[in-house]
């Protein structure tokens, strides 16, 4: 009987233990989006998404020579990354735009995610306002929102002066959810 009771605790200790590790799938942190890193080089893409497919110029990938624009979708065809690489001479991912509504950065921000959201779990660096949306920056960190200026009051929309942040509304959607890597 001991000896069943010590095999059931350990069972349990083990599905505890594991059920507490963390899926990093879609988790986006300062220095990685899922299983890519901001190490990662241009010619590891298709072994870094071996269960996805990695859509670009391949014979460029494979050389490790940098193609404009990388796209990762999920095996089912979902759109999950685009990825931008730089120009060095062994070159790594550059910037990411988030495409997949799964990945969520570490505070819990993802394309769901509106303007209220990013106030309540970063502080706000610098809003700079484009022709058609306005890009806000958190402090320390190397994301950045895109939120489209159809989401903000109808005075706002047109114009291209500085925005604060108080005149945009917290219902405001993400509409791009991006990473850069320097």
């Amino acid at each position: 009987m001991k000896k069943t009771s010590r095999a059931i605790a350990l069972f349990f200790g083990v599905a505890i233990i594991h059920s507490c590790q963390r899926d990093t799938t879609f988790l986006i942190t300062e220095t990685s989006v899922g299983p890519l890193t901001q190490t990662t080089k241009v010619s590891e893409l298709e072994s870094t998404f071996v269960k996805d497919s990695v859509v670009g110029d391949t014979a460029r990938i494979n050389l490790g020579t940098s193609a404009k624009k990388i796209e990762v979708f999920e095996k089912g065809g979902k759109h999950l990354l685009t990825l931008t690489p730089n120009s060095d001479s062994i070159p790594t991912v550059q910037n990411v735009r988030i495409m997949d509504s799964r990945y969520v950065s570490e505070k819990g921000i993802g394309l769901q995610s509106t303007f209220k959201d990013i106030q309540n779990k970063y502080d706000i660096k610098k809003i700079v306002t484009t022709l058609n949306s306005i890009v806000v920056f958190p402090k320390g960190s190397n994301l950045y929102f895109t939120i489209d200026k159809e989401e903000l009051p109808e005075s706002l929309r047109y114009s291209t002066s500085d925005i604060e942040a108080v005149q945009i509304p917290d219902n405001a959607k993400i509409k791009y959810l991006m990473l850069g890597w320097e």
